[in-house]
C-alpha cells in the first residue's frame, strides 16, 4: 500500500509558476510510475504527466507539454509538478497516484491505484 500527500497549491496570477509536491510512503515505486491528474469543477479527471520511477522517464499530455515539468527526488521518495506560464484554465484540484505495474505511464486514471488528497490550484486572471 501507498500513502501520498501532496502540497504546493495555492492562488496565483495568470502567466505565474508553481510547483507541486507529491510524498509517498509505504511500498517501495521502484516498478511503478506517479502520474499527476487534475480534475475542474464538473469536468473529467485529466492526465497531465508521469514519471517512471526506475529511471525518470517522462511521459506527457500534450496540452502541458513545454508548461509542465515532472521530477523525482529518490531520497525523497517525492514527485515534483513544475507548473510555469499558468492560466486561468489550469485552475482544477490537482492529483498524484501511482500506477500499476504493466501501465507505466499511463494516460488512464483507471490504471492508477493509489491516489493522494489532493491539492486546490486557482489561477486568478
Amino acid at each position: 500500500q501507498v500513502h501520498l500527500v501532496e502540497s504546493g497549491g495555492g492562488l496565483v496570477q495568470t502567466g505565474g509558476s508553481l510547483r507541486l509536491s507529491c510524498a509517498a510512503s509505504g511500498r517501495t515505486l521502484s516498478g511503478y510510475s506517479v502520474g499527476w491528474f487534475r480534475q475542474a469543477p464538473g469536468k473529467e479527471r485529466d492526465f497531465l504527466a508521469a514519471i517512471r520511477w526506475s529511471d525518470g522517464k517522462t511521459y506527457y499530455a500534450d496540452s502541458v507539454k513545454g508548461r509542465f515539468t515532472v521530477s523525482r527526488d529518490n531520497a525523497k521518495t517525492s514527485v515534483y509538478l513544475q507548473m510555469n506560464k499558468l492560466k486561468p484554465v489550469d485552475s482544477a484540484v490537482y492529483y498524484c497516484a501511482t500506477s500499476r505495474p504493466t501501465y507505466i505511464g499511463s494516460p488512464y486514471s483507471h490504471e492508477y491505484d493509489y491516489w493522494g488528497q489532493g491539492t486546490q490550484v486557482t489561477v486568478s486572471s
